[in-house]
């Protein structure tokens, strides 16, 4: 009987406020002249702070026009602006900004789905030994990491030198599919100087060709090290999750003056493989099997940045060098 109560007193709250949301907007727009997108475009600035109002006001809209524009193909983005502007009484003519705005706000909205359509992609195709394509990737990330090395052969312990479980990557791969090499590939290539600082730094004295006078002069110890290309796996799970839980929308609505990218996903893994590396030095953990408390204490600091709607993580490495557009 309470359990009835308490759902019965939760439905009524909710029609109570829904009703009185609508109620506060025809106020609004009868005070002021202009609707709810109105208002938002011209009271709020550019970035995430306006793209996440817009895109909490089309969703919870009464109008099927309005819910379906989220999730809209690109290319009939500037239709369903013609047609919001229609059905909103609104003459392009006076307010020719409004639809400029809108149709940025559209681009980033539409652009953050479907680019969690092509990482889910990626996520879901298996690493397979007999494409030539996954095999070319992979023996890249070897020569980007290792430039002076030459990989003695396709099957070799010479991959636990990058962070690999056992001779073969192919079975580390099994959790991220080719997102997680697509992501190590692209860290490695585009900012190979960071990429090879942070592979020397992660190895553990006992792998490491550093003296132990250099890991002192470092201010490193034995704690900080782990597996390179693991932990790149972990991280590629990490930043997956943030985007599809939405977290990510903070900092790719304040980068991408249009729609987000995979290069900008790419990119957002960089500067948390980077991030990651000096939080794990600065926690100073006694031994990898603190990984996961770690991990999750960094998650937690990200997530907490990424609730700031002025918040873009801005990377200062080379693979950041084009992207970032405020």
């Amino acid at each position: 009987m309470k359990h009835f109560l308490r759902m019965l007193i939760q439905v009524c709250l909710y029609f109570y406020c829904t009703f009185l949301w609508r109620c506060l907007k025809f106020v609004m727009r009868k005070l002021t002249g202009r609707c709810e997108l109105q208002r938002i475009c011209y009271n709020t600035k550019p970035g995430a702070s306006r793209t996440m109002k817009i895109e909490t006001s089309l969703r919870d809209s009464k109008s099927k026009l309005l819910q379906t524009s989220v999730s809209v193909h690109p290319d009939a983005i500037e239709k369903t602006i013609d047609d919001i502007m229609e059905l909103k009484k609104i003459n392009p003519d006076i307010n020719p900004q409004l639809g400029i705005s809108l149709q940025a706000c559209l681009l980033q909205i539409v652009g953050y789905r479907n680019l969690i359509a092509d990482v889910e992609k990626l996520r879901r195709e298996p690493y397979d030994s007999d494409n030539p394509q996954h095999e070319e990737m992979l023996l890249k990330l070897w020569k980007f990491l290792k430039p002076n090395t030459p990989l003695e052969s396709r099957i070799s312990k010479q991959w636990c030198e990058i962070g690999f479980q056992g001779d073969d990557p192919k079975t580390d791969f099994r959790g991220m599919g080719l997102l997680g090499l697509y992501n190590l590939q692209y860290f490695a290539e585009r900012d190979a100087a960071a990429a090879q600082q942070v592979l020397s730094d992660s190895l553990h004295p006992k792998c490491s060709k550093f003296s132990k006078a250099d890991w002192e002069k470092k201010r490193m110890d034995k704690a900080i090290g782990y597996s390179f290309a693991i932990v790149g796996i972990n991280i590629t799970d990490l930043a997956y999750n943030l985007l599809v839980s939405g977290a990510l929308k903070t900092h790719f609505y304040n980068i991408a003056p249009e729609a987000p990218t995979l290069s900008h996903f790419q990119q957002t893994f960089c500067y948390l493989m980077h991030e990651f590396h000096k939080f794990w030095i600065e926690e100073d953990p006694m031994d990898i099997m603190e990984f996961n408390r770690v991990r999750e204490k960094f998650r937690k600091r990200i997530i907490k940045q990424l609730q700031n709607p002025d918040m873009a993580l801005c990377p200062h490495f080379a693979a950041s060098e084009g992207l970032i557009n405020m």
